[in-house]
């Protein structure tokens, strides 16, 4: 049998998603790296079932992927799930830009993206390049961002229109580590909904909390 060492294929997974077990304390050397690590991922096993560690620069999230298994593993219970952004929340002042353009486009969507800094830990809004934009249909570009930017939200508006995620937004969403927001009905101030979910492995995991400062939508 080939040595995993050998099989360059495997050893890149693996690199990519390492995988640990829990021992009895809770705690071990690898996963207590997994937690602390600037970006990357991977997967601890333990008695609660596999959880997911995932970090990025503005991101921290521990996460359950599976159930408890029904067989017994002579592992630790593990910890418990938990997502913090390690940028801190946006300035409302950022969504309040964002809601007046959104305004300013209708009858058609719009977009915006949010950005931190890295080094200088400051937010900003970048409006993205649109290819098309209708009051029921938005085409738009991701932008290319400068060293030590990342993306934090990815939002668009649905005019007039309830917000809701499409299949389109799923299918937009499904390979990327973001804030997905949708904002509808922004033709009434004050009285605009929202969805929002953390998209993070392929998942889509509900925010228990706007990420702007004082911002009373529903998350």
């Amino acid at each position: 049998m080939t040595d995993i060492i050998d099989d360059l294929t495997a050893a890149a997974v693996i690199a990519a998603m390492p995988c640990h077990p829990v021992p009895p304390s809770g705690r071990s050397p690898a996963i207590d790296a997994l937690r602390d690590a600037r970006a990357g991922q991977g997967l601890a096993i333990g008695q609660a079932g596999v959880m997911l560690i995932l970090r990025r620069p503005w991101l921290a999230l521990d996460t359950y992927i599976t159930d408890r298994p029904h067989a017994y593993l002579p592992y630790g219970l593990g910890g418990k799930e938990k997502a913090g952004l390690r940028c801190g929340l946006i300035p409302n002042e950022h969504l309040v830009q964002i809601l007046h353009h959104f305004r300013q486009a209708l009858p058609n969507e719009a977009a915006a993206f949010v950005i931190w800094n890295e080094a200088t830990r400051e937010f900003a809004v970048r409006f993205p390049e649109i290819d098309e934009a209708t009051p029921s249909r938005l085409v738009y570009r991701t932008p290319v961002l400068d060293t030590d930017w990342h993306i934090v939200c990815d939002i668009h508006s649905h005019g007039t229109g309830p917000a809701f995620f499409s299949a389109t937004d799923n299918a937009d969403d499904a390979h990327a580590t973001k804030i997905s927001l949708v904002f509808g009905r922004v033709d009434q101030p004050g009285y605009e909904d929202m969805a929002s979910r953390l998209c993070a492995a392929g998942m889509f995991l509900p925010l228990p909390r706007s990420p702007f400062q004082g911002d009373d939508h529903a998350a």
